[in-house]
């Protein structure tokens, strides 16, 4: 039976006791529930009609209008030509605030932008980097990166926390980072994961863009083989687009204070380790900045989101981007994974996104302040 992972993302992860979200095709329904209730393992139909639930998402949109920027509507996932049209849009209007750059091109050529947002206050400011859609079917991701340069650019004149984290320190957004898988999971194969490199050996795309860095490389948790979706790839940043941000935050890494990844769905805040179970250096600081920032996250809405150390609250992983991040000097480094635990997956509502984002949007604010504060 083929059947697509969900969670958790390597079979290698499934043990006993524990919950498992997988996809199968129509037709293999038939023969898999059988086999389930002959196995005594009990499982639940989430989404029955997924291809229904695909078409809620991204069918019947030209009636919206979309295009307009100035009417942008936040609560809407868009497609990669849309978050760029955007990001040239705001670079335009407020720049002031924000200065668009690229970092890099993607495997199939598309340029890897980065929004820098922030009051050009002084020479030398720390910084925060934030990622999104790392694995292109985890949509909400962008959907928060473009939310949070939102709240910022208009609550600064009105939120006194929102004009201090302006000015004290610089945003390097980068609202889609794995760009092709991004446009493959709009045109091709909504529940698309990994980059879409081509490997010549087999006919398979593409490599896990946070199991891709030199970090533990292809150790527990990433697979060797190329059709997995877990692929660390041939060699550590094989990937352009992982090799550009690597570069970019190797030259920054004096200036970079935090690195935020935002994944989706548990509804977890993670920190390092990934690959291996042991207490980072300054687990006291990370760990009361986690506590605080779920904390403030469930004041919206009540959602608990659980939080620890990736390795033993989600499962150990190598070569992440938030393990890198933190090898390389960045002190504190998250990985979000957000809404929800299941129910929809990677088919959140957009109904959703604006509760989402704003729980999400108080929790990284927390983590930003915990920041400028100083902790021993």
């Amino acid at each position: 039976l083929q059947v697509d992972l969900w969670q958790p993302s390597s079979p290698i992860h499934i043990v006993e006791g524990a919950v498992a979200d997988v996809r199968v095709p129509q037709n293999t329904t038939r023969s898999l529930l059988p086999y389930l209730q002959q196995a005594n393992i009990q499982y639940t139909i989430l989404i029955s009609d997924l291809q229904q639930a695909i078409e809620n998402q991204t069918g019947g949109r030209s009636h919206r209008n979309r295009r307009s920027l100035s009417g942008y509507n936040y609560e809407v996932y868009h497609s990669l030509e849309e978050i760029e049209d955007w990001m040239h849009y705001l670079n335009r209007t407020y720049s002031d605030l924000v200065h668009m750059f690229s970092v890099g091109k993607s495997y199939e050529g598309r340029p890897l932008y980065i929004l820098k947002l922030g009051k050009r206050s002084r020479p030398y400011k720390k910084a925060v980097w934030i990622d999104c859609g790392i694995h292109a079917r985890e949509w909400i991701g962008p959907a928060f990166c473009q939310w949070f340069v939102k709240e910022a650019l208009q609550t600064y004149q009105t939120d006194p926390d929102m004009r201090k984290m302006l000015t004290q320190l610089y945003f390097y957004i980068m609202p889609v980072f794995n760009v092709d898988g991004y446009h493959f999971s709009w045109t091709n194969d909504r529940f698309w994961r990994k980059t879409r490199s081509k490997n010549m050996r087999f006919h398979c795309h593409g490599v896990d863009a946070n199991r891709n860095w030199k970090v533990k490389w292809c150790d527990e948790g990433a697979s060797l083989h190329p059709c997995d979706d877990t692929y660390c790839g041939p060699f550590p940043e094989s990937e352009p687009e992982v090799k550009a941000v690597a570069h970019f935050l190797r030259k920054h890494r004096k200036q970079i204070k935090a690195y935020l990844s935002f994944h989706a769905y548990a509804q977890m805040l993670l920190y390092p380790y990934s690959y291996k179970y042991a207490t980072i250096p300054n687990f006291n600081c990370v760990e009361s900045a986690a506590y605080n920032a779920v904390n403030a996250l469930q004041s919206a809405y009540g959602v608990r989101y659980r939080y620890g150390p990736a390795s033993s609250t989600l499962y150990v992983s190598s070569g992440s981007s938030m393990d890198w991040a933190y090898k390389n000097g960045i002190p504190y480094a998250f990985a979000f994974e957000l809404r929800d635990t299941g129910h929809f997956g990677f088919l959140l509502p957009e109904m959703l996104i604006k509760p989402t984002c704003t729980e999400t949007m108080l929790a990284v604010k927390n983590i930003t302040l915990h920041l400028l504060k100083k902790c021993h």
